[in-house]
């Protein structure tokens, strides 16, 4: 009775202890369902077919070397994704060994930026330089060579031609049994609970009940056997990875996948692979950045940052900008293909929330400080073309030094006298290529700006105006509103500050007229654009050309002032025969916006333009990208866009 009472007592220690690696498996589990949490979902919600998959590459940051000494961290933004390193210590020359693994599309983002931070603010950390590489292309060059390493240059921000480091990075692709070897041995390292590389019969058997197969299950005790070479109830994880991954090629053994818990499509072995690759990157005695962020600016804050989004005062998000979100403008850039946080004082962000995104600010608008921002714009623009303005245009490079590129402009700084002289600055020849410039059935972007773009005025409703009294002839006035527009296209181009403010011909043809529209300054901020409680583009001081075409009929180029613009300048007139990418003339000191209506059916868009658009989110732009084609050669085949698109 004693032996059995043993028996009982050793049989319930089992249970117990069983039951103990079974909460501890679901700890760990738990816990990298945390990671995943903050990072990227491996399948965004799409699958890739074969023809598309390039690869998934493993890139790495090794170290940096600065020219002084701080305390350094590193963020990696591609596409709509960034990631961070954390800080390190050495102080000039930095060490990270952090990795990341990237989902390669042939059609998709093939430039990854790499930012890097000083760390020595408490709420901002100062960037100090950049670099970009383009994976793809890295990937399949030099075939021959055995070497992933290269050592790429740091740029200064504020101008491409200037060196300030040197960062050390090393770019791989697995290979696909490989790959899945890997995931194996990272998963079988949860359930090795002694930590001694070797699992035992009870420690796999956790596992496979974990993946809720139960056709696996029932195999567990034969491919176990088949792994124990020796018989000593022991296997390395090496030898049990490789005999999983042959187990998964003849017949997957998870439904779902074991770190998220979605469902997986087992029979779609290529997105099966990409989403346990990406989804379980832990574990490979590296670390591995953290993710979960849109932008490196946002990666990059510092904890009183973290504060206020916590408190929901602030946040991040892509799409319309409203209440918290109205803080970050994320837009994407069409070059690179990855998402970027428009730079804006906050000061000036509080300010347009409480007056656009409220009826009470709108109230103060509409007793009098309409006439107290024309007043303002007038005497700002005049402050702005006095000799002593010019002091304030380094602090305006200074601020804005990661979206100026002072290697494009025509003249060195000290040539601008005034402020405003630098503020409607020159290009450098060539610095704009024009897309097919010799083609007439193609249209272009007509500024470097932030660009939506919209079939209808409906569908301009729907996903970004919410001014209540918006429409086509409002925009142009009754005598210049044919009813060939109503219905039409738009595409509207918001210049920041910081832009090239010079604007262009989106296409070829003869000028028909100008009109010129009195009315409000509003900013032009999507802020404003956001609000339902204030109508901007029809209310504000616009002049309204119309543009007589033979590839797309007649187009109205609408160039509309804002807050702080002193005035808009044409260097075209009336009856000028004109030809696309000529300019077309420019505003003066401040945010402002050309709107292009096409007549109905004249234009089809660039797919990804409206994509980007439908989603609410701007994409940015620069003069000469490609905008779109006339519907009567629309048949009649270009080149990929990326070949007109990705323009330096």
């Amino acid at each position: 009775m004693g032996h059995g009472s043993s028996k009982e007592e050793n049989g319930a220690a089992e249970s117990q202890s069983k039951g103990s690696r079974r909460a501890r498996l679901k700890q760990r589990l738990h816990l990298h369902r945390r990671r995943r949490s903050r990072s990227n979902s491996p399948s965004h919600g799409k699958r890739l077919n074969a023809e598309n998959f390039a690869g998934i590459a493993l890139l790495t940051l090794v170290r940096a070397e600065m020219k002084f000494k701080d305390k350094w961290l590193a963020c990696v933004s591609f596409g709509e994704q960034t990631f961070r390193t954390n800080i390190s210590d050495q102080t000039d020359k930095p060490v990270w060994n952090s990795e990341k693994k990237l989902l390669l599309e042939k059609n998709g983002p093939h430039v990854a930026r790499i930012s890097i931070y000083e760390t020595n603010k408490m709420s901002r950390n100062n960037l100090i330089g950049y670099c970009e590489i383009d994976l793809l292309e890295f990937l399949t060059r030099d075939s021959d060579s055995n070497s992933n390493s290269e050592i790429l240059d740091l740029l200064d921000p504020s101008t491409s031609d200037k060196i300030v480091g040197k960062i050390y990075v090393s770019c791989s692709v697995e290979d696909p049994i490989e790959t899945e070897k890997s995931f194996a041995r990272r998963i079988l390292s949860i359930v090795d609970y002694n930590e001694d590389g070797k699992l035992s019969f009870s420690e796999f058997s956790d596992l496979i009940n974990a993946f809720g197969n139960q056709v696996a299950a029932n195999k567990k005790e034969e491919m176990f056997k088949a792994a124990d070479k020796n018989g000593d109830g022991v296997v390395s994880m090496d030898e049990l990875a490789a005999l999983l991954a042959i187990q998964q090629e003849k017949e997957p053994l998870m439904n779902c996948c074991p770190v998220c818990g979605e469902t997986l499509e087992v029979s779609d072995k290529l997105n099966y692979m990409i989403h346990l690759t990406l989804c379980f990157d832990e574990g490979t005695g590296k670390q591995v950045m953290t993710g979960g962020f849109l932008t490196d600016k946002q990666a990059s804050y510092g904890w009183m940052f973290k504060l206020s989004e916590w408190a929901h005062v602030s946040s991040y998000d892509v799409g319309l900008n409203s209440g918290s979100s109205a803080n970050h403008i994320v837009v994407f850039d069409r070059r690179t293909k990855r998402l970027v946080e428009e730079l804006i004082d906050e000061k000036i962000v509080l300010s347009m929330r409480a007056i656009y995104q409220s009826k009470l600010g709108l109230g103060l608008l509409d007793t009098g400080a309409k006439d107290i921002l024309q007043s303002l714009s007038e005497k700002q623009g005049k402050k702005m073309n006095s000799v002593e303005s010019a002091k304030d245009i380094p602090k305006f490079v200074e601020f804005f030094k990661d979206q100026i590129n002072l290697a494009e402009v025509k003249h060195p700084l000290e040539h601008f006298k005034t402020f405003n002289e630098f503020f409607v600055r020159e290009l450098k020849p060539g610095a704009r290529p024009i897309a097919y410039m010799e083609r007439d059935d193609v249209a272009i972007s007509a500024a470097d700006s932030r660009l939506m773009a919209f079939k209808s005025v409906d569908e301009s409703l729907r996903f970004w105006i919410k001014g209540r009294k918006f429409s086509i002839q409002g925009l142009l006035g009754k005598d210049q509103c044919s009813n060939a527009f109503i219905n039409g296209t738009l595409v509207i181009f918001r210049l920041a500050p910081q832009d090239y403010h010079r604007f262009h011909f989106p296409v070829s043809g003869t000028i028909q007229q100008f009109v010129h529209i009195p009315g409000c300054l509003y900013t032009v901020n999507p802020i404003a654009v956001n609000s339902k409680y204030c109508n901007v583009f029809t209310e504000n001081k616009r002049v309204v050309s119309i543009l007589s075409t033979a590839e797309f009929g007649k187009v109205a180029f609408v160039a509309i002032g804002a807050t702080m613009v002193g005035s808009i300048t044409f260097s075209k007139k009336e009856g000028d025969h004109v030809k696309k990418g000529e300019e077309f003339g420019y505003f003066s000191f401040g945010g402002s916006t050309v709107i292009c209506v096409f007549e109905k059916d004249a234009i089809e868009i660039d797919e990804d333009l409206l994509a980007n658009s439908a989603r609410s989110l701007e994409t940015l732009v620069t003069v000469g990208m490609k905008l779109g084609v006339s519907k009567k050669q629309a048949n009649i085949g270009l080149p990929n866009i990326e070949k007109c698109v990705l323009q330096d």
